[in-house]
């Protein structure tokens, strides 16, 4: 049973599903999490190392990119299929103790793809109506190289979550206030249950180590700490999309903005790892072929140059051809914290490549940063 004082656990569970849409009574977050990146994303490399229990539902539905869906009519050997995480029922010890300790719960370790700081996790319970957690907590690590369970288990674990009830069939999301970098996360479910999908918001910070052994790299990239600042349209798929790692699989998985029907044009800000020596561009269209961006400009700032707020063109209008690669190597580097891409009139881009190196202010940069995260 729940230690906290007056918690009545039925009052968090949703209504059991009648038929229809059933998102129609999904509890949806209070927190804006739009333009957030998932530090946990499978597609980036997280991954869920292991659980105690996942004797309904297995432990890696948790990292799921998709929404959780529900079949009403999908049963197996061990039950109802579930898209998500579900344990088994704990029991207590004995026929006069029937019912699980306080202190009981399975637990989940997750590997965050990109390693930073956090800023809100939402432990989603989609479809989950009477069978979810009554209460959760999320415990961080910083454990370097790739350790195995054993290893995991006997790291130094800090509560950034503290237990605390969760409501069936929503959205359940905390804000985090942490400057330290994390590497892992340990899931709590208090007693047992399921949960549909876990997020994990926040910023990417990358080993400047790693980064200065590479020389040149993609100053853009999610994986290096590369960041969207802003975006003028995120109608059919979010702006982070185009500085994932890997090529485009399908058309959603870049960037596509809907049809515009004025003279403006679209664009996309981003910020670069440091302040950076930009080399090279590389822009790739595929999978949009009847919806590619027609031309773009790419224009460059150094917020900590002569002039931090102007904007130059690095390269000018240009034609893009659909579903396809387009490289440019500039006549001379530029230095840059920061690049946008506007494209005429709309249309989509499924990645961007910038290539070059930290000058020694941008390395001096990652190294304080670095430092300041790590305690």
């Amino acid at each position: 049973m729940s230690p906290t004082s007056d918690f009545d656990p039925l009052a968090y569970n949703a209504q059991p599903y009648s038929g229809g849409d059933p998102f129609a009574d999904y509890k949806e977050s209070e927190l804006d999490l739009e333009g957030l990146v998932d530090l946990a994303d499978r597609r980036l490399g997280g991954a869920v190392v292991d659980a105690n229990d996942e004797f309904f539902a297995h432990r890696e539905n948790l990292l799921r990119t998709e929404a959780a869906v529900f079949d009403p009519q999908a049963f197996g050997h061990k039950g109802k299929v579930m898209d998500g995480w579900e344990t088994r029922r704990r029991r207590g010890p004995s026929a006069e103790r029937p019912h699980p300790a306080p202190e009981d719960h399975d637990w989940a370790l997750v590997r965050l793809a990109l390693p930073g700081l956090l800023r809100v996790v939402n432990v989603d319970t989609a479809h989950f109506r009477g069978n979810q957690p009554t209460e959760v907590s999320v415990e961080a690590a910083s454990v370097p190289g790739t350790p195995t369970t054993e290893e995991l288990l006997a790291a130094e674990w800090t509560e950034i979550v503290p237990r605390t009830p969760v409501y069936g069939h929503a959205a359940n999301t905390y804000e985090i206030n942490s400057a330290r970098r994390w590497t892992h996360l340990r899931l709590k479910q208090f007693p047992d249950g399921g949960i549909a999908r876990l997020r994990v918001y926040g910023e990417p910070i990358a080993d400047p180590k790693w980064l200065a052994a590479q020389g040149s790299f993609d100053v853009a990239a999610l994986l290096n700490g590369g960041a969207v600042e802003d975006a003028s349209d995120r109608f059919f798929s979010a702006p982070e999309n185009i500085i994932a790692p890997g090529r485009s699989h399908k058309m959603n998985d870049g960037w596509e903005n809907r049809r515009r029907r004025d003279a403006e044009h679209d664009w996309v800000r981003f910020r670069l790892t440091s302040q950076t020596q930009v080399r090279a561009l590389e822009i790739d269209t595929a999978y949009l072929k009847g919806n590619a961006a027609g031309w773009i400009t790419v224009l460059a700032r150094d917020a900590h140059g002569a002039a931090p707020e102007a904007w130059t063109e690095i390269l000018p209008r240009t034609r893009l051809q659909p579903d396809s690669e387009h490289r440019f190597v500039l006549d001379t580097p530029v230095t840059a914290t920061h690049v946008r891409t506007d494209v005429f009139p709309d249309g989509g881009i499924a990645r961007l490549h910038v290539f070059g190196s930290p000058t020694e202010a941008g390395f001096r940069q990652l190294q304080e940063r670095w430092d300041r995260a790590q305690s």
